[in-house]
């Protein structure tokens, strides 16, 4: 099947457009004029007649059909300008009289005809426009007075007005074929630039953009959707690369030290304490390793695809108590006060599971940052806007230029600086991607060395 360029099949529905319309045109013109030329040779047949039946009377019991004179009348005498045939039959058809310029031809009576009727017919090989009007003379017929005018000359206007529409009508369409052709080019100029920009992107060449056309139409639009597009695969590929190295390098370093370890264990003998030392190291790494292959897979979960949310009746205030007393263990180690402000029992509707990820991450956190005998305020208040939880740490903050950073995965402020607290940096990316699904707006504001403060917005159901 033949294929068509896009600005051709544009050229193409113009012009098919276009032949339509210039069709129903020209066909109007040629029905117009030719209504026109019946009308006004029509209007000279009817003045005719009447003149000619006017002409008809009884003088001393002759009938008189016509003034001598009238024959002498150029158009009743010559067929060579606007010639009038005329042309008298009594009642048996035979004929009384006729108009000079019949010589020796006659009209053809056409008895299928009704009186008064126009038709055209043809004399010799010339075409007529000819009529049959009956004669009456008081009130009794006495013949038939018919009257033709040539159509020659009328005819030749409208078979040449015929033919230059018909030569006219393609000529222009293939013009306008061209023309369109032309400006559909031109038109469709940004869509080749679309095509040899997005040819030229591959994955190593993601940064190139669409240049985005001057007039802000449906180009413009589809222009900068793509653009969009190629933004949001970049940045989801970056995301990728950056967790792969993040992911690959978290991986190795436990495995590196765990091997390490082994290695050094059994290089010669040793003691039992030694032994156990080693092991007990080991087993902490291991579960070191699986806390981290566990929030890598929580990550992927949502990044490659929706989870579905089971939402149900949440009690914020028992779900904070279990959260603290599954890290009772850290509190006591680190004698932290942990003082829970809670002015009623909250109710919401959410996912139980998932907010139990984000309450646990950031209480966790609260924990480790906090100092030796510190302490960690948990506060839920009713607001303007639902209810507002926050949690309080007086640790060691988080400096100013980090506070954004601390939602990417695998961030950790200078933890070079405190080798002693542990971590991989992704608790708090998932607590971001988590709040986002259950559209719970999160905020961290802190002070280096003075603390941060943690803010949880939920939506307000009726409480309990």
């Amino acid at each position: 099947m033949l294929q068509f360029s896009f600005k051709d099949r544009i050229a193409f529905n113009y012009i098919a457009i276009t032949a339509l319309l210039i069709f129903v045109v020209f066909f109007t013109i040629y029905t117009i004029v030719k209504q026109n030329v019946y009308s006004h040779i029509d209007n000279d047949i009817i003045v005719e007649i009447k003149n000619h039946l006017d002409e008809i009377h009884v003088k001393n019991g002759i009938l008189t059909l016509i003034d001598v004179e009238e024959w002498n009348e150029r158009e009743h005498n010559t067929v060579d300008l606007n010639p009038v045939f005329v042309q008298f039959l009594d009642l048996n058809g035979v004929i009384i009289e006729k108009s000079p310029n019949l010589k020796s031809e006659i009209l053809s009576f056409h008895g299928q005809k009704e009186n008064y009727e126009l038709f055209n017919t043809k004399l010799l090989d010339n075409i007529i426009r000819q009529i049959q009007v009956p004669i009456y003379v008081e009130n009794k017929k006495i013949g038939t007075l018919m009257i033709a005018m040539s159509l020659t000359d009328s005819t030749m206007v409208l078979d040449n007005l015929f033919y230059i529409l018909v030569v006219a009508f393609p000529l222009i369409l293939i013009v306008l074929f061209f023309i369109a052709r032309f400006f559909a080019g031109r038109s469709i100029k940004p869509i080749n630039a679309i095509i040899k920009t997005s040819n030229s992107i591959t994955k190593d060449n993601l940064k190139t953009r669409i240049p985005l056309p001057v007039n802000r139409d449906e180009l413009y639009i589809l222009s900068k959707t793509i653009n969009s597009l190629l933004d949001r695969i970049e940045n989801a590929l970056e995301r990728e690369k950056q967790f792969t190295s993040d992911a690959s390098h978290e991986l190795r370093t436990p495995l590196t030290i765990i091997k390490g370890t082994l290695e050094v264990l059994i290089r010669k003998p040793r003691d039992n304490k030694e032994y156990e030392e080693k092991v007990n190291f080991c087993i902490s790494e291991i579960d070191r390793l699986n806390t981290l292959v566990d929030q890598l897979l929580l990550l992927a979960r949502f990044e490659n695809k929706d989870p579905y949310l089971k939402k149900e009746k949440v009690y914020l205030n028992a779900l904070i108590l279990d959260t603290i007393s599954r890290h009772s263990n850290t509190i006591q180690s680190k004698k932290i006060h942990i003082s829970t402000k809670l002015q009623k029992n909250y109710c919401l509707n959410t996912d139980t599971y998932l907010l139990t990820i984000i309450l646990n991450n950031l209480i966790s956190n609260a924990l480790k940052y906090s100092k030796q005998d510190g302490k960690l305020d948990i506060i839920v208040t009713d607001v303007l806007n639902g209810v507002e939880c926050q949690i309080i740490d007086y640790g060691i903050g988080i400096p100013s230029e980090d506070i954004q950073k601390v939602f990417n995965q695998f961030f950790r402020s200078h933890a070079e600086l405190h080798p002693e607290i542990k971590g991989i940096g992704l608790g708090l990316s998932i607590v971001k991607k988590i709040s986002t699904l259950l559209d719970i707006p999160i905020m961290i504001s802190s002070k280096l060395n003075e603390g941060t403060v943690v803010k949880l917005l939920f939506q307000k159901n009726s409480p309990n």
